[in-house]
This record gives structure tokens, sequence and C-alpha cells, in this order.
């Protein structure tokens, strides 16, 4: 039986911005929707009404307005939305210019820094001169290789504002595995930083950063924001940095004033994502400003309740998909606390005395962190004021049921538990919750309004109460436009929809509940990698770790542990050579050192072999059924089947250590 957690009051029904959509809707379109289920229900079997009734009721800002909602659903992908519009991102993300906070920026050791939003508008508008006098228009790209900071934003508002296009990689990934990311854009400025503190220990970032700009020719102007790193007066420390100037320096003589924002078609390109590089580099997803806008603000307006006298805290990093949906709430004008460093530095307890401190309303987070407030048995109701608290979001991974528990007895009773999903993929949510609906255990409230989404059997029908593929029947506004480097749109066919013809096939396993409505997440059913929710390609491990000599093949995937997900490495050694503690160290250095942290496994065994298709292509998925407990269905499709019954003698060890 589902435990019901929580349920909202009357009064927060009917005060919420969801119930009001919803008679907005039964107004404009003589309806009488009477339950988000039945708003749910109309907002996919209407598509064009409901994207048109959202983008009347958040308020969208356009110089020019749509032709009409859609031109033809049925070509997915390639549906064209609102045709006609024009408009720019930042513009919407810049509507308030007033002395209300827009950011509060927190590091590990440095005080708050606060920016308003007459002071982020005169910022961006300064840096936007700058780049326009470096050579930067529509269409071009700028990039981030930085921490979570005020200028970050900045840069990223500053370029869209121009109708460049936007990609960010966070400093903890190494300078490889950024190259192999923002490399594919071909990006004219990078913004950097100089260096950047973790558990209080400084990470100089010059020399990383020189080794990025050498890996991609097209950056012409690399802007170096000072941080954590020494003082540099005269640019000294920028020397081997080609084309470097200190961000100061780069808009120092600008004027600002008001911003002269590019007027873009709705599907003109905004900014560009990463896919994992499960098998291969990873992909380039480029996304439509107006999507991308559209959706996020529909998440952040209606389901989230977001409101601008509420402050809103994300922990995440500029590679996340998170931090872009973060950066949307500046169109609703709240207070954002952006925090570089680690969670529990210096100690369990430092990020809900950040909360009570700032009076956060809204805080986001992963499952791994509230599984280990969990296993740390952490109170922090009984030790900090969290009156002003009234929602969690929680995204990443799936959260168990007793870690839903656990939000509930050991942090705050009252308030909106809102876990959920989506991806990088859609720069937002397939499911997601309401403030009207209750909270069950263990289960994401519902499907987001907008998103025809579905549970699979393998046979392609749709079902309840079990478990099946995570689909998405329809297009929706924020999908991507197209991969980079992708001219026939085979690799973005390839990516989801070469199982089901004509629908987008994500690669989780769900299950939907007939009863409750809500939906329980269950795992990948593809080879993408989730530590912690930070999506890693299998790819990026194979690259470094089969260089070494003494590996002559390697698997790797994602196990379910401790309400997070762990790496498993399997390697098959070359001849003669053994799995030594000194091996593994060498590879957890090659993995640390040349991609990031997350990338390092969790535990590291030797195999006989190696499964592979009859095609050559190495066969994760079978491993993760192994160890799961699922059916391994495609034996027959691998050259060596007889490789899976070493897999199979080790899942009893690897299921309890």
């Amino acid at each position: 039986m589902t435990t019901l957690l929580w349920q909202p009051s009357a009064e927060r029904i009917e005060a919420a911005r969801m119930t009001r959509f919803r008679r907005f809707v039964n107004e404009r379109h003589h309806l009488s929707l009477d339950s988000y289920a039945e708003l749910h229900r109309w907002s996919v079997d209407d598509l064009p009404s409901f994207w048109a009734a959202a983008w009347d009721f958040l308020e969208i800002r356009a110089s020019e307005p749509f032709r009409k909602p859609v031109e033809d659903l049925s070509m997915f992908p390639g549906t064209r939305w609102f045709p006609g519009a024009r408009l720019n991102f930042a513009e919407n993300l810049l509507r308030h210019r007033d002395d209300r906070t827009a950011f509060i920026f927190v590091g590990e050791t440095a005080a708050p820094r606060r920016v308003s939003y007459a002071e982020l508008y005169e910022l961006v508008s300064r840096t936007a001169q700058a780049l326009r006098a470096a050579g930067v228009g529509p269409g071009d790209r700028v990039a981030g290789y930085l921490p979570n900071l005020i200028e970050t934003a900045v840069g990223m508002l500053a370029a869209t504002s121009l109708g460049a296009v936007w990609s960010s990689c966070a400093t903890d990934l190494g300078p490889a595995a950024a190259a192999e990311r923002l490399g594919q854009t071909e990006p004219k400025v990078l913004f950097a930083v100089d260096a950047y503190r973790y558990k209080h220990r400084a990470f100089e970032c010059l020399a990383d950063t020189a080794r990025l700009v050498d890996r991609i020719p097209s950056i012409e102007r690399v802007v170096v924001v000072h941080y954590a790193g020494d003082p540099d007066p005269d640019g000294a420390a920028l020397s081997g940095l080609r084309g470097a100037v200190h961000f100061d320096d780069f808009i120092g003589s600008q004027p600002g004033g008001d911003i002269a924002f590019s007027q873009l078609p709705f599907d003109h390109p905004a900014v560009v994502m990463f896919s994992s590089g499960t098998t291969g580099r990873p992909k380039c997803l480029v996304q439509s400003g107006g999507g991308i806008l559209l959706n996020q603000r529909k998440e952040l307006v209606l389901h989230v309740d977001l409101r601008r006298e509420d402050t809103i805290f994300y922990v995440t990093t500029a590679s996340w998909m998170m931090w872009n949906w973060l950066m949307s709430a500046l169109g609703v004008g709240s207070t954002i606390v952006l925090y570089d460093g680690h969670p529990a530095y210096p100690d369990v307890l430092a990020l809900w005395r950040l909360l009570a401190d700032l009076r956060v309303s809204i805080f986001g987070t992963s499952a791994s962190y509230l599984a280990s407030l969990q296993r740390q048995e952490c109170q922090p109701k009984d030790e900090v004021d969290l009156s002003a608290l009234r929602e969690i979001l929680q995204t990443g991974s799936a959260l168990s049921p007793e870690g839903f528990a656990y939000v509930y007895e050991a942090i705050k009773a009252d308030l909106h538990f809102n876990s959920i999903s989506g991806g990088t993929d859609i720069n937002g949510c397939f499911a997601i919750g309401s403030p009207t609906q209750p909270v069950y255990a263990g289960q994401l409230q519902g499907k987001g309004l907008g998103m025809k989404i579905e549970c699979y059997d393998p046979d392609g029908r749709p079902v309840r109460d079990e478990q099946g593929e995570l689909v998405c029947e329809a297009p929706a506004p924020s999908m991507p436009l197209r991969f980079a480097g992708d001219p026939d749109g085979r690799r973005y066919h390839d990516a989801y929809f070469d199982v089901y013809p004509g629908v987008w096939r994500h690669g989780d396993y769900v299950r939907f509940d007939s009863r409750t409505g809500g939906i329980t997440f269950l795992g990948r059913s593809d080879a993408v990698l989730k530590p912690s929710g930070v999506r890693i390609g299998t790819a990026e491990i194979y690259n470094l770790v089969e260089q070494l000599p003494e590996v002559a093949d390697s698997l790797a995937i994602g196990q379910d542990w401790r309400g997070d997900q762990r790496i498993l490495l399997f390697v098959k050694l070359a001849p003669g050579e053994e799995l030594t503690r000194e091996l593994e160290v060498a590879i957890a250095h090659t993995l640390r050192h040349d991609a990031s942290p997350r990338h390092v496994p969790g535990r590291i065994l030797a195999v006989p072999d190696i499964p592979y298709t009859l095609n050559g292509k190495k066969v994760e998925t079978a491993v993760a059924h192994l160890l799961h407990g699922r059916p391994v269905t495609n034996r027959d499709a691998l050259i060596n089947p007889a490789s899976l019954d070493h897999f199979a003698s080790l899942v009893e060890e690897l299921r309890a250590r």
C-alpha cells in the first residue's frame, strides 16, 4: 500500500498558480476541468491550445506575435513551434530591473555577495557590449568553464541577449572532458576562472584552461573571472593563456545602459547541452531559446509555484541542466542563491544553516544528498529554523520511499516535496509535482503539463502498475532542435526514436500507479551512468582506462546503491597482468585527473571477458539487468553470451558490498 505523506491544505490549493491556470483555461475554452488529472489530459489532447494558453498566462514577452502555436505535430522529430514569433531569451529573464536581490552568491569561505536586479541588468549590459565589441553576434558560440558564480550567469545572459549560443562546463570537469564537449560548439569566446575552492582547498584553474584552449582553435578571447586565485593587477598570470583578459578589464570601458536585445525566431538556438557520451563523443543538443524559456517558465510558475517573494536555492554546477533551469527563475523575479563548494563542508548541517540564514523558501537537491543525511541520522528540523521553507525539489536519481518519509520526519512535516525527473535532453521535466496534489512515498506526483508521456511494455503497449519504458508520444517545445554535427539527423533519431517509431524513448524504467496517478522511477534502461545525478557516458571511461597498458578491455555500469548510483568498472586485463591495488589506484587517478572525481568507480573488478553484440558493441545493459534482477532478453544478439555467466556469479557479492 502506497503511503500518503502530505496533502496540501484547501488554502494552499486555492492560492496556487496551478489553480489559477486551470480556471484561466476553463474560462478561455469554456471547459469545466476540475482537477489536475483533467487539466493534464486536456493539455496533451489539445497541445496547440495548451501551449498557446501557457504562453499568455506566463506572459512571454515577444516583439512579434506567433501565427499559430505549432505547424505540424506529426513531424516528430522536426516539429516547428510558434512560427512568426520574435523574442529574446535573455530579455524574458531580465524583465525586472529594480532593487530586489537577484543573486546571493555563497562560497565555502567567502562572505555572501548580493546583486540586485538593477545591478545585474547593468552588469549584463556592459558584458554584452564587450562581447559585441569582440565580434560576437547572433549564432556565434560563447562558452563557460566556470564554477557556479554570478559571472557565469552574466556570461550566459550577455551572450543570449546578442543571439549568441551559450554552453558551459563546471571546473571539476577535466580539460580533456571539457574539450570533448565545448570543442564541438567551436566557441569564439570562453569565460573562465582563476581558481575555485572545494573542502577549503584551492584549485588553480589557469593551467587547465590553457590546455582546454589549446584543444579548441576557434577560441579568440578568454575572459578570466577572479574568484579564489591570487590578485593579478598587471595580468602577468594570464601571459600563457591565448587571448586572455581579466573580466573587469574586459567590461571596464563599456558604459552599460539599456540592452539592445536581439529579436529572434522562437526556434533560434540559445543553448547547447551535452549528452553523457555513452557511445562516443558527448552529443551537442542544440535547444531553442523560445522552447526552454516557455517550458521552464511553465515548470517554475505552475508546478513549483515559484513567486517573486521566494528565495530559491538549488545545489548544482554549471555542467548540469539544473543550472540552466535555475537561471529561468530570474524571469519570475525571485532571489536565487548560488552556492559553490561541498554541500557537507565543514559539517553535515552546513547547507541547512545557510537555508535558515537566507530564509530560503524553495530548496533543490539530489537523492544522494538526502540519502546521505538519512544514513547519518541527521535531523535538520531540530537544529535550525526552517520556518521559511515551503518546498523541497529533488532530482538526479530515484529516491526510495524511505527517503521520502525521511524528508517529512527529519526536515519538515508540512512542505511540498516535489520530486522531478526529465533530463538534459529536454532541459526540463517529463514528470514533476504540483502544489495542488498529494505526495505519496516513492512517487513523483504525476506527468508534466503538455508532456504526453506513457509507460510502455516491450511490445510498445501502455501499461499501469508494472515496470516499463518511459516514453513521450508527442513533441514538446524544449526538445532539441538538432544535434550539432548531425546534418542528416541520424544521430538524433537513433538516440530517441529507434525503438518505438515516432515515439521518444527516454531511457528510464518507470511504473505508473493507476490508483494515485504517481510515477515511480526504477533506474536507467540504457547505459548512461548517473552517480549523484550527474550524467556520465561510459565511453568517457573506456577512452581513458583502455589507454593503460594493463587493461585490454573494460565495461562500466551503474548500480543502484544506498539511495544513489555507484559506478562498477569491470576490466579485462592484458595477458600476464593482475588487478593489484597499485593498478586500481592508477585507474582511479587517471579518471579523476583526466575526467572528474565523479568518473571514479565505486568498485573495480577483473573479469575474463567483456560481452559484445554481433556487430561489435559492448553490452552494458545486459550486465545491469543481471545485477538488478531483471531478465536479459538479448543473449542471442551476443557474440560471446557465455561471458555473462561470470557476471552472474558476482551478483550476490555486489549486492552485499
